[in-house]
């Protein structure tokens, strides 16, 4: 057994406890070193155990010296393994680190989603038309997204919109609209006619996803309230924007239709941009894509918001952004607008 009345050995113990543990190369074999250094087969516990034969003041001497060799090992051991611990994550992390440089963008600045510059475009278009751009919330109320629009409670015509309700005052009452008709109610409410003015944003159905549906889209609608307005005016205000917009080949067609907020109403089509009228997959073959619904003001709209359908009327139009985008740049699925493929992006 060690001589623990020699002061060297304690300090020649823990000079060696320090050289293992200063060439311990990993968290493994530092383990190893500190049962050898520490544990209770170490040379510091050897000399613990000489302690006993040594006068009460001299053992008390020894054994504090002991301890506080012990404690400055155990000191260098935890922090040696904290340091090992860091060094062996920075290297896990360095070998598993992923090269994604194939998929950044290329240097230069970003610029401005395809359906941004789209609606845009759209909105210089009808204001080059004597039009004006009004907004309202994408939250609304039933009344302004249904009722005010000649569709009450329990009416039929409510199954045409899937609507995205919100826990948010009475049950029923609160929405995310389903189409930007509540800003035409909110327009006729605030000011008297004459109104002419387009409303674009965001809407919200519960569609499924196709070639040319997205349950989160972008419209843009129109409402002109003047004295002697005709169905004649509606057609020729839709052939201009369409002309002005798609150019002079691509022209547009009323079909008879129906929505309860308009009467006579109809559905606004335009040649199919894809296949340039011959039928395909976009168009389903008929050589024609639906924008839009469209149609004189129905008289019980003008009682809801107080104007006078005897003085007064008007016609209304509305179609999707998205939708416009899709055919003037010919693309054939409109889910590619969401996907985020900086190679699709960076071609607008």
């Amino acid at each position: 057994m060690p001589d623990v009345s020699d002061v060297s050995d304690v300090a020649l113990a823990e000079t060696e406890g320090q050289a293992r543990i200063d060439a311990a190369d990993s968290v493994e074999a530092l383990r190893a070193v500190e049962a050898e250094v520490v544990g209770r087969r170490s040379r510091l516990a050897s000399l613990q155990q000489g302690l006993a034969g040594l006068p009460p003041d001299e053992r008390r001497s020894r054994g504090r010296q002991l301890n506080e060799a012990r404690a400055r090992l155990q000191a260098s051991l935890d922090l040696r393994r904290v340091e090992m611990g860091k060094s062996e994550r920075r290297a896990r992390l360095e070998s598993e680190r992923l090269d994604l440089t194939e998929v950044l963008p290329r240097p230069g600045p970003g610029h401005l989603h395809l359906v941004t510059q789209t609606q845009a475009e759209l909105e210089d278009v009808f204001v080059g038309m004597g039009f004006t751009v009004a907004e309202g919330p994408e939250a609304e109320t039933d009344w302004h997204n249904f009722e005010a629009l000649n569709i009450p409670p329990g009416h039929p015509a409510r199954s045409m919109w899937d609507t995205f309700y919100l826990r948010l005052g009475p049950p029923g009452s609160t929405l995310l609209r389903a189409h930007t008709s509540p800003v035409q109610i909110r327009v006729m409410q605030s000011q008297p006619p004459p109104i002419f003015i387009v409303a674009p944003g965001r809407a919200y159905r519960r569609d499924t996803p196709d070639a040319r549906h997205l349950p989160v889209f972008h419209q843009i609608e129109g409402l002109v309230v003047d004295r002697g307005v005709s169905f004649a005016d509606l057609s020729g205000t839709i052939e201009a924007f369409t002309t002005a917009y798609f150019g002079p080949a691509i022209h547009s067609r009323l079909r008879p239709s129906y929505f309860p907020f308009t009467e006579p109403s109809a559905e606004y089509e335009i040649n199919c941009t894809i296949c340039r009228g011959a039928g395909c997959r976009t168009c389903s073959g008929t050589g024609w894509v639906e924008l839009g619904g469209a149609g004189m003001v129905d008289p019980n709209v003008f009682a809801a918001v107080g104007i006078d359908d005897e003085e007064w009327s008007g016609f209304a139009f509305g179609f999707g952004i998205d939708r416009c985008a899709q055919m003037r740049h010919g693309i054939a699925d409109m889910r590619v607008l969401l996907d985020n493929d900086i190679r699709f992006l960076s071609q607008f």
